[in-house]
């Protein structure tokens, strides 16, 4: 008996399918939203996780729970296709940055076309893309035109320090990784983003009343000021490094002079050359005060995501197929991290930003155009079946 073929329908007639299931996808996104889930907070995470697990094996795909001591627990689904042909990898997070009980102050909402809640655009309506792109290729096309893997970490907003491992290994095991974070402005998807560094100095210098012993003490807040000028004047713009002095603290009593000051630092790099050279530079910043000591931790813990031949490559057939979809698609660098980082840092092609069109991310105006979900849905789907 002659085995079934699968069918090879054009993109628009996935787009349609999708289209009609609209209610359908926003319907998935606010149960997403609902089930609020803070990076820190391992249970809320873990019952997020155990949702999406179902809903993902209810689509054909075989569940592996990572189980996490102190994170949340990681996703990864794996979805068997046509033979032959290497897995692409979904990659994403189900964490968000606000606490449990931020829908009392900014609840779901629909309107004037928008989706608004906690979330909505960083990234829970990219993982209702992965899901409908997956099911519009089992009903549409009549199954998977390669492998797929998807995974969804639960740390990502919290500098991804238990997922990284993971999501590098599995990325070495794909040809290509559609990362379904929030689009750029208008769209526009990510080519770039720079890597992000993290460090705290410290400064420890002698107390001394400042009345009595003015002459004895040896500020280390005084020190730190000279410190953070220092810092600012490493700041390239030509090369996309930047430096921020975010935080201060230091001092006890404004009649003592401070023993301790201490200062968190971010860093960003547009240059995975430039990560080096830049903590060489940090560490070896020197106390203007000898009597002061200055201590660094910290170093860069998300590779910048270079904008290669391949990258480029991937852009270009993403905005070939949105031609076929009759809409145009942008490019755009950007100064913020995700886990697409790490895998473009490893040299897996990686495309970013497909997730939702919208805004606010991390803000109380976050939301996502809701027309917007089935194109974009149409594009990802498009994406796996294309790439070589």
């Amino acid at each position: 008996m002659a085995k079934p073929t699968v069918r090879q329908p054009n993109a628009r007639e996935v787009l349609r399918w999708l289209t009609a299931r609209q209610s359908e996808m926003v319907a998935s996104v606010r149960e997403m939203v609902l089930r609020e889930s803070p990076t820190q907070n391992k249970q809320a995470c873990d019952a997020l996780c155990s949702y999406l697990a179902r809903q993902f094996e209810s689509l054909g795909g075989h569940v592996r729970i990572h189980r996490q001591r102190s994170a949340g627990n990681h996703l990864q689904v794996t979805f068997t296709g046509a033979k032959g042909r290497e897995s692409v990898l979904l990659l994403g997070h189900f964490d968000t940055v606000y606490d449990v009980g931020t829908l009392q102050t900014m609840p779901w909402r629909e309107a004037k076309g928008r989706l608004y809640g906690p979330g909505v655009f960083d990234m829970k309506s990219g993982i209702a893309q992965m899901m409908f792109a997956l099911w519009a290729a089992r009903e549409v096309r009549g199954g998977l035109p390669r492998p797929v893997t998807v995974l969804l970490v639960s740390d990502e907003e919290g500098g991804s320090e238990s997922s990284r491992a993971l999501t590098e290994k599995i990325a070495r095991q794909c040809a290509a990784v559609l990362v379904c974070e929030p689009s750029g402005p208008g769209g526009a998807l990510k080519t770039a983003r720079k890597g992000v560094g993290s460090f705290l100095m410290k400064i420890t210098g002698q107390a001394a009343h400042s009345g009595l012993d003015f002459e004895k003490g040896q500020s280390a807040i005084l020190e730190l000021a000279h410190q953070i000028q220092a810092i600012s004047r490493l700041t390239d713009l030509k090369r996309g490094v930047t430096l921020n002095v975010g935080v201060v603290r230091g001092g006890t009593r404004t009649n003592v002079i401070a023993a301790e000051a201490l200062a968190e630092v971010d860093l960003r790099i547009a240059k995975k050359a430039d990560g080096a050279v830049m903590e060489r530079k940090i560490r070896g910043l020197r106390p203007v005060n000898p009597k002061c000591r200055i201590e660094i931790d910290g170093g860069i813990n998300r590779p910048p995501m270079e904008r290669t031949k391949q990258v480029v490559a991937l852009y270009e057939l993403a905005r070939k197929i949105a031609g076929k979809l009759g809409f145009s698609l942008a490019e755009i660098a950007v100064g913020g991290g995700s886990d697409g980082n790490f895998t473009g840092g490893i040299g897996i092609p990686t495309l970013d930003g497909l997730g939702a069109v919208g805004e606010g991310a991390h803000a109380t105006h976050e939301s996502v155009v809701t027309a917007e979900l089935p194109r974009r849905t149409a594009l990802l789907a498009g994406l796996i079946e294309a790439i070589e």
